[in-house]
């Protein structure tokens, strides 16, 4: 495959009104992109948000009153890019072992200058690079300084990346640690790891609390299934919480020194399970585009404990969504269906 990491921006090939590209997971999968490239990308995602050149509506949720599935539908337009994107998400097997459980994700992207389509992907791909790049950034700017210790927990598709991101931008880690419970996650944790950084490896630890009293840096990427809850009295002084899933008890968000989400409105809509017995949320001090931009600081002092809540805004989506099609179009992939005629 050509390294397509450094490729200088282009415009997509909008289509026509009649057809539409289609990109499958086996397109997206084949085409090359760099760590940094995707932190750069999802990075700009936010500063266009922030400088409000983007539109990130909260996202609506339909969930069943058995909680066996769920689904939402975000909407978001990228003026920088001047692309609009419709992003929808279901879920099936709530209730049942990650095996057993169905997962589709779709992103379909609209050129706003010439009101033709893009083109329709998969985005799993999409999700599974800029969820661990944003916990990435939030490490770069809310971490204490001189971090060196971080623990990821969970070894699905969200922690399988999280340690070689992490590393992109605090180089300065070195214990890396793992929490899991399925040992084919586990190697593909490592294996992840070696691809990007042949000389790191990860510790495989089975101490939670230990684990967590040690860390610097603690990325929640766990299923709703999974035995870990690490609670605020584990933490060491000036250590970061990212929560992407699941992993984190409540306390650590209700006995934080300073919260930080990437949006508030979709902390309460996706991360009701950290709420008190009240159904409320402690104060959000700064959402995180504001800290991209520079208007507020990630932490105020390298002892706060800070919790952070990492959840997917469409904007990355979309502007890796982009790029990705920039590159799939350069390359010739995808094939394109008569739609509207």
């Amino acid at each position: 495959m050509t390294d397509t990491s450094a490729a200088p921006a282009c415009t997509p090939v909008s289509g026509d009104d009649k057809h539409l590209r289609i990109l499958s997971t086996s397109d997206l999968a084949g085409i090359e992109i760099s760590l940094a490239d995707v932190v750069e990308t999802v990075e700009g995602a936010y500063r266009t948000l922030h400088a409000g050149r983007s539109d990130n509506p909260r996202k609506l949720t339909v969930k069943p009153e058995d909680g066996h599935s769920v689904s939402y539908a975000m909407l978001g337009r990228d003026e920088s890019r001047n692309v609009v994107a419709i992003k929808t998400s279901y879920k099936h097997g709530l209730d049942k072992g990650r095996e057993e459980q169905h997962y589709y994700t779709a992103l379909t992207l609209y050129d706003d200058v010439t009101g033709l389509p893009v083109a329709m992907m998969d985005c799993s791909r999409i999700g599974s690079l800029r969820t661990p790049a944003a916990s990435a950034l939030l490490a770069r700017d809310c971490a204490a300084p001189g971090a060196r210790s971080a623990l990821v927990i969970g070894t699905g598709t969200q922690g399988r990346l999280a340690l070689p991101f992490l590393l992109t931008t605090v180089p300065s880690l070195d214990r890396l640690m793992v929490y899991g419970t399925h040992p084919e996650g586990i190697t593909a944790v490592r294996e992840r790891l070696r691809a990007h950084f042949p000389d790191r490896d990860t510790e495989i630890v089975t101490d939670l609390r230990d684990a967590a009293a040690d860390a610097d840096i603690i990325v929640a990427t766990a299923g709703a299934h999974t035995p870990a809850a690490v609670e605020a009295d584990w933490l060491k002084p000036g250590a970061l919480s990212v929560l992407v899933g699941h992993g984190l008890a409540p306390s650590i968000l209700h006995r934080a020194d300073r919260v930080i989400a990437t949006s508030k409105a979709q902390m309460h809509v996706t991360g009701t399970d950290m709420a008190d017995s009240d159904g409320t949320f402690p104060a959000v001090d700064a959402e995180f585009p504001a800290v991209i931009a520079g208007i507020t600081a990630g932490r105020l002092s390298g002892t706060e404990r800070i919790f952070a809540y990492n959840s997917g805004l469409v904007v990355t989506d979309i502007a890796l969504g982009h790029r990705f099609a920039q590159l799939a179009i350069a390359q010739g992939l995808g094939i394109t269906v008569s739609v509207w005629q």
